[in-house]
């Protein structure tokens, strides 16, 4: 099977960067608390929660969970990006957040696995799945806290690296898995 690296190099670089642009103006519309233009990265059927659809269902939710009024800053970091043909590719993107919570300032490392779909010749999100490997005060270290339990909380140990089949074939090699 030919892939489009192989076909035709030029779309798959420009696929990717077109990708790469996406997952940094999410963190940007985020930081601007630009809901418009975050919910338009999405496709229009995206999925929200487990039964509602469509961007202005995505709105509200966004809305919801901003409601609070806090300052964030997302910094997005590594983007591993897999391009399946030409209109479908998943990705995992590294993420860097700091979160003003009340007279808080907490720091969270974020680790997205994304699903994107070309529409109309526009890449966008179809599904965007939120994985901590930590949150904490930024005058905290990370590998003593007790659970996040995220989204009720943005503190505490989240469920990376844990819940990579790799990391526990790796615990599990040095004696330390189930």
């Amino acid at each position: 099977m030919t892939s489009l690296r192989d076909s035709s190099p030029i779309d798959w670089l420009i696929a990717c960067e077109e990708i790469r642009q996406l997952a940094s103006r999410y963190a940007v519309a985020m930081n601007h608390r630009d809901l418009g233009s975050l919910v338009e990265l999405f496709v229009e059927d995206v999925r929200v929660g487990r039964d509602l659809v469509g961007r202005t269902a995505l709105h509200e939710n966004l809305a919801a969970q901003l409601r609070d009024g806090h300052r964030t800053i997302l910094q997005v970091s590594n983007h591993v990006i897999d391009i399946a043909d030409a209109d479908n590719a998943t990705g995992v993107v590294g993420t860097r957040a700091e979160i003003e919570r009340g007279d808080d300032w907490v720091i969270q490392v974020i680790e997205y696995h994304d699903t994107y779909q070309r529409r109309d010749g526009r890449w966008l999100f179809v599904r965007r799945r939120h994985h901590l490997w930590y949150g904490a005060d930024m005058l905290q270290r990370p590998n003593h806290l007790p659970d996040a339990n995220w989204p009720q909380s943005q503190t505490g140990r989240g469920v990376l690296p844990e819940i990579m089949p790799t990391w526990q074939a790796w615990q599990q090699s040095l004696g330390r898995g189930e």
